[in-house]
Parts: C-alpha cells; sequence; structure tokens
C-alpha cells in the first residue's frame, strides 16, 4: 500500500484517477481504517487530503459557510457562528460516533461513506447544502442530495472527490433540527433520522421548509410533500399531522434487526414533527 499527502486538490484528483478504483481518499479515517482493518477494502493507495489548504477550515463566504472536506466534527461544535446558523446540520454530525471520534470524522466522509443511516446528511440535504468537487477536469459544484446514489455508492465519477461543502446565508427568521431515533443511548446507528429546516415571515408564517428522512430508503432523500406540508402554517395540530402523513408515505425502508418496514415507517412521521417543533422555535416562532 502506498500512502500519499498530496499538496493540492489537483494532485490528489491525479494520485485518485491513477489509482483506477484501488485508491481510497483520507480525511478523518474514521470510516476507511475501520473498513481495511475488517478487510473489507485493501486499497493500494491512501490519498490523504488533509494537507491541501483550505480543506482544514472553516470560511464564511457570501454569508455562508464553506466547510473544508477533512473539519472534524469537533471543530465543527466549536465554531459559535455556524452553530448559531445551523444548529442541525452540527447536530447531525456530532451524533457520529464518540467524543474520540469527532476529533477526527468529518461531514464530507459521512456523506462520501454513503451510509443510508449517515447522521450527518439529512440535515445537511434539509439545509441545501452543495459539495465542491474536484477532478481531473476541475472543479464542480453539486447538491449534497445528489452524492449518494445507493448504499456505499456515490455520484462521484473517477478521480473525483468532496473538498468541501457550503452551508448557504440565513435569513433573519430561520431555523434547523435534526432528531434520529436509535436502539441505544448514544453510540448507535440511526433506525431513523430526521432533518427540518424552516424559514419563517415576521409574522411567524412558515415560508420555506425542506424535510429530509435517513435510513428509510437506500439514500437519505428530501421529502418535497412533506416540506410543502409546513408552507403558511404556524404549525398547528392538523399541519404536523400532515407533515407525518407524507413523512410516513415517502419511506422505503427494509427489516433488519434495528427496525422493522412499519416501525420505521411510523417513526419517520414522528421524528419529523418533533423536529419541525425544534426548528420552528429556533426560528422564532411561537405555538
Amino acid at each position: 500500500m502506498r500512502y500519499t499527502t498530496p499538496q493540492t486538490a489537483a494532485e490528489a484528483a491525479a494520485l485518485l484517477l491513477e489509482g483506477a478504483g484501488a485508491a481510497r481518499v483520507l480525511a478523518g479515517g474514521t470510516d476507511l481504517l475501520v473498513q481495511m482493518k475488517s478487510g473489507l477494502v485493501a486499497p493500494e493507495t491512501v490519498v490523504d487530503i488533509k494537507h491541501i489548504p483550505g480543506l482544514r477550515e472553516i470560511t464564511r463566504e457570501e454569508g455562508g459557510f464553506r466547510i473544508g472536506a477533512a473539519v472534524s466534527g469537533a471543530e465543527l461544535a466549536e465554531n459559535a457562528d455556524l452553530v448559531a446558523a445551523w444548529p442541525g446540520v452540527v447536530e447531525g454530525v456530532n451524533l457520529i460516533g464518540s467524543t474520540q471520534v469527532q476529533g477526527r470524522a468529518t461531514m464530507a466522509g459521512n456523506l462520501c461513506n454513503a451510509s443510508p443511516a449517515a447522521d450527518g446528511v439529512p440535515a445537511q440535504i434539509a439545509a441545501g447544502a452543495v459539495a465542491r468537487i474536484e477532478g481531473p477536469e476541475g472543479s464542480r459544484d453539486c447538491p449534497v442530495a445528489e452524492i449518494p446514489v445507493g448504499p456505499g455508492k456515490t455520484s462521484l465519477k473517477p478521480g473525483e472527490f468532496v473538498t468541501s461543502i457550503f452551508l448557504p446565508a440565513r435569513p433573519e427568521r430561520a431555523g434547523d433540527a435534526y432528531l434520529r431515533f436509535i436502539p441505544r443511548t448514544e453510540m448507535d446507528i440511526a433506525v431513523v433520522g430526521a432533518g427540518v429546516n424552516i424559514v419563517l415571515a415576521a409574522d411567524g408564517t412558515v415560508t420555506e421548509a425542506k424535510v429530509a428522512l435517513g435510513a428509510v430508503a437506500p439514500t437519505a432523500r428530501l421529502v418535497p410533500e412533506a416540506g410543502a406540508a409546513l408552507i403558511g402554517s404556524k404549525l398547528e395540530d392538523g399541519v404536523l399531522e400532515a407533515l407525518a402523513a407524507a413523512a410516513s408515505a415517502a419511506c422505503a425502508p427494509i427489516d433488519d434487526k434495528r427496525g422493522t418496514v412499519a416501525f420505521r415507517t411510523h417513526v419517520a412521521g414522528v421524528l419529523a414533527k418533533r423536529a419541525a417543533r425544534i426548528a420552528f422555535e429556533r426560528a422564532g416562532g411561537a405555538q
């Protein structure tokens, strides 16, 4: 195995392309190293991207935040401005693993691992996050929602990797939240996850809403019908029931040892309602 430390994104892309599928990106390593030790992957080349300028930084851009692909979950939680603007996104990333794992795990790595149950992804999708991708043909931007295409599979082309994730500017009255259900109290894989992002008018009426679910389909997914159910409301009981129904209807889960299809479908609606209430309150709404 060859371990490399490219100094530019272009150099990293060239190494990945040269690897022809036998190269892997190393950012935090909390997925890759576990997979290597368990024998699931045996890369010929490991491309450590932490030495590329900017990939360990959180910067302000156009009123939003650009988060480098090698920024850890712990570093996200320490950025007060980011937490104030996008608490739900940070909550999701901070549910990945233990305190020790948080010092290494990255939101970009959680995205590119492409687990349907990834905690960092639903809130990013609800936020309208956009990934910046570097590849042999240069850089391009892609909505986070379009990166995972199936369990363990992404839409990234040969030689491409994510260099950063952009969270857009926030209106004055806006809030988001992420909740998950797990069998244990911590450090478990989500049975269901729900991210909600809400924007309010001056009178407290919802003007924009996005709802995304995780662990209920082959990929985390945006549920437009669930977001639409909230528009024009102040989260009255009937509206929340319509939200829950839309969220449950969008589910296409599997039965496994952590949850049945029926359970996941029901819990998706419950978590969507709870996350919506939290996001609404954070946006300054009152029920």
